[in-house]
């Protein structure tokens, strides 16, 4: 079974910064990876098919990804960024479909976890704008942090048009073991039918260093939980993950938690669902 990778980024610190790296603790990933970079590691570990994300909140990266994608048969998609809230939003996702490999994007992503009002992405303008993401026929990726989840969950309910696809199962608490919050407020946001969600980033929720197979197994069973194998994708967050794991680490812990499913099941979960959601090609 070929693997879809359906959470990674690149980045070239030459070409943009990328603030979000600092810390000590980053200095490991204070660096360029590329698409060059993972493909042997993809190819190792069974990848055939790759999803590359967004880092960034600015309109330049997105058009670079795309052109990535059309020079590389590795990604089937780009996730990228535009700003909701501008009032032609519909036709910069338009001009994104006429560059070249637009015809590879297939969803939009905001920073929200460090948007300081809550309730962000229910304000009007940015509702529109998401409007705008459904109607184009792209999905929405939700980068969220657990407080973050019920906003989600509304915006997901006034927008049953529109498929709504949680990155890192809105980064649950692994590091302090703290469940049931978050996975109150997973449930509830897999109740609506246009929800998914992302078995990724969940090493570098845990303690880097320290971390198990039993660290994070509550929060897999949690997510199969409350949307079964077939809303769930699997991502690796490369190169995020390497503060924790290696791409081959992240690869075959999946494979380790999500062991007892049937073959349908991991199928689903590790490619179809992915090719399904994302109208991968």
């Amino acid at each position: 079974m070929g693997i879809v990778d359906a959470h990674h980024h690149v980045w070239d610190l030459s070409v943009r910064d990328q603030p979000w790296i600092k810390g000590d603790e980053m200095t490991s990933i204070r660096r360029n990876f590329t698409l060059p970079d993972l493909a042997p590691e993809a190819r190792e570990a069974g990848v055939t098919s790759t999803v590359v994300v967004q880092t960034v909140t600015t309109a330049d990266e997105t058009p670079e990804l795309l052109e990535l994608a059309a020079d590389h048969d590795l990604v089937g998609g780009v996730v990228g960024w535009t700003d909701l809230t501008a009032p032609d939003v519909a036709d910069e996702l338009a001009r994104l479909r006429e560059l070249p490999g637009g015809e590879k994007l297939v969803g939009i992503r905001h920073q929200i976890q460090g948007e300081p009002d809550p309730l962000w992405i229910l304000r009007r303008d940015v509702l529109r704008g998401l409007e705008a993401v459904a109607a184009a026929g792209l999905v929405y990726d939700l980068v969220v942090l657990p407080h973050q989840l019920p906003a989600a969950t509304s915006a997901a309910f006034l927008l049953p048009q529109l498929t709504f696809v949680l990155d890192h199962l809105g980064k649950p608490p692994i590091a302090t073991g703290e469940l049931n919050t978050w996975a109150g407020h997973l449930h509830t946001l897999a109740t609506l039918p246009n929800t998914a969600a992302k078995l990724s980033g969940l090493p570098t929720e845990a303690r880097w260093d320290d971390w198990t197979l039993d660290d994070l197994r509550p929060y897999t069973e949690t997510a199969l939980e409350a949307f079964g194998a077939d809303r769930l994708l699997f991502g690796s967050d490369w190169p995020v993950c390497l503060l924790a794991a290696t791409y081959g680490e992240v690869v075959d812990t999946a494979r380790q938690l999500m062991s007892d499913l049937s073959e349908p099941e991991r199928s689903a979960l590790f490619a179809d669902t992915a090719k399904r959601i994302y109208a991968l090609r």
